[in-house]
């Protein structure tokens, strides 16, 4: 016969019952808890996905056949948070058809906060996928950017395209062919302004720089004015600072492929001064190792502008490159000490140029004497920096824990090497 229970007694009972079904041990050998939460939690991410799907659908077809702005910027708005770094879902996003409506909007709204948002959703979708760029490209968007200039206070709303067209401007690496003049002049324009940001200003450059990859964009870069803007640009510590003097000598060493950007380069006004004065950087080896190129190409090719390089002391400045400067710039500033030795007088020797030609450094005797003693005072002080550099090292290796075996090989192999014999 059951013993009945008093109410307390039941409640008892029933909580040590849920206790027993609660506890890990029990639980394990008769219900499979592991199994019910991995098939719940499973139920309810695709209870979550289903509803994220529903979303997407509601968007697009909102982006498609919704009437008024702030119906489509919703749905532009919700596109961006679904394809945000999913590579998968941008493609589907693309099949779907929601780049052309997108490209239509960046032309038709006026509103600065309401175009950002779509060409920083069309910026998301062109991201890591270059048929997504392509179809971006093939909606029309550089044709609707190829008008007249526009006043600065437009082109300043329009700055937020630059990181959009630095992404398009890959395509010119691929077999697709995208037209270099249709992009140029907006990219010349922020360059130019003064009103335009420092990101949007590097953007312009690796834009730049995707399309002078390919020679067949070379003469169109050439006559957009981009020759002097990157000149500028480089002389520029603010903004070049920052990635975009690389950049840009590296562009121009781009165009330096063909006679076009040769000419170009070496007519500008400013490109000895511009050229040089970055080459003297001694904390941005990239851009001496770039600027040193450049003259050396500018020196072959305009008797001019090499009596304008001996003006300005190219060869104080070859000197302390090749005493202080990274291996290629030593390397490069060395050839040019070559060109201007023995009082002015040199043979410029062909090196991938054109014919050589007899140098002649303006000036009478009193000015050479002078450039002579300046240059014999600036090597002694040279001398003793490369060996009070080298008395650093030394020391400092001399005092380091003798298990480097690194330290101890660099330090054999170290000596006066990098003064030029």
């Amino acid at each position: 016969m059951i013993p009945l229970l008093l109410p307390r007694q039941q409640e008892a009972a029933i909580f040590n019952f849920l206790v027993f079904i609660a506890s890990p041990v029990k639980v394990s050998r008769t219900f499979p808890r592991e199994r019910v939460m991995e098939e719940s939690g499973g139920l309810i991410a695709e209870q979550v996905a289903a509803a994220a799907a529903a979303r997407t659908r509601a968007a697009v077809k909102q982006l498609h056949f919704g009437e008024g702005e702030e119906t489509k910027l919703a749905a532009v708005a919700e596109i961006k948070k679904v394809v945000a770094g999913d590579t998968q879902e941008k493609r589907r996003m693309a099949a779907l058809g929601v780049i052309p409506p997108m490209v239509a909007m960046v032309a038709e709204l006026k509103d600065e906060h309401r175009r950002r948002l779509v060409v920083e959703t069309l910026e998301q979708l062109a991201h890591g996928t270059f048929k997504n760029k392509a179809l971006i490209v093939e909606a029309g968007l550089l044709v609707k950017l190829g008008g007249p200039k526009v006043n600065s206070s437009e082109l300043e709303k329009n700055q937020c395209l630059a990181p959009l067209l630095s992404s398009l401007s890959s395509l010119a690496k691929t077999e697709f062919p995208i037209d270099a003049r249709q992009m140029l002049p907006f990219l010349i324009q922020i360059l130019d302004s003064n009103e335009t940001t420092k990101q949007s200003k590097l953007a312009c450059v690796a834009a730049l720089y995707n399309l002078s990859t390919k020679l067949e964009n070379i003469k169109a870069i050439v006559s957009s004015g981009a020759v002097h803007e990157l000149l500028k640009l480089s002389q520029n510590r603010v903004i070049g600072g920052g990635g975009g003097a690389e950049g840009a000598l590296s562009t121009l060493s781009n165009l330096m492929l063909s006679e076009t950007g040769k000419r170009a380069i070496a007519d500008d006004p400013i490109a000895v001064e511009a050229l040089m004065e970055t080459m003297a950087r001694e904390d941005e080896p990239k851009c001496q190792e770039l600027a040193a190129y450049l003259l050396m190409v500018v020196a072959h090719r305009s008797n001019e502008q090499r009596r304008r390089m001996a003006e300005l002391g190219i060869v104080q400045l070859a000197l302390e490159v090749a005493l202080l400067g990274s291996p290629l710039a030593q390397k490069r500033a060395l050839k040019m000490l070559q060109w201007f030795k023995n009082e002015g007088r040199e043979r410029i020797r062909g090196h991938s140029g054109p014919q050589p030609e007899e140098l002649l450094i303006s000036g009478d005797s009193s000015t050479c004497e002078r450039q002579l003693r300046e240059c014999k005072k600036a090597v002694r002080r040279m001398v003793k920096q490369s060996l009070d550099r080298n008395m650093e090292v030394i020391t400092r290796r001399a005092h380091a824990p003798e298990g480097f075996s690194r330290l101890k090989t660099l330090a054999a192999t170290s000596s006066s090497k990098s003064l030029p014999c």
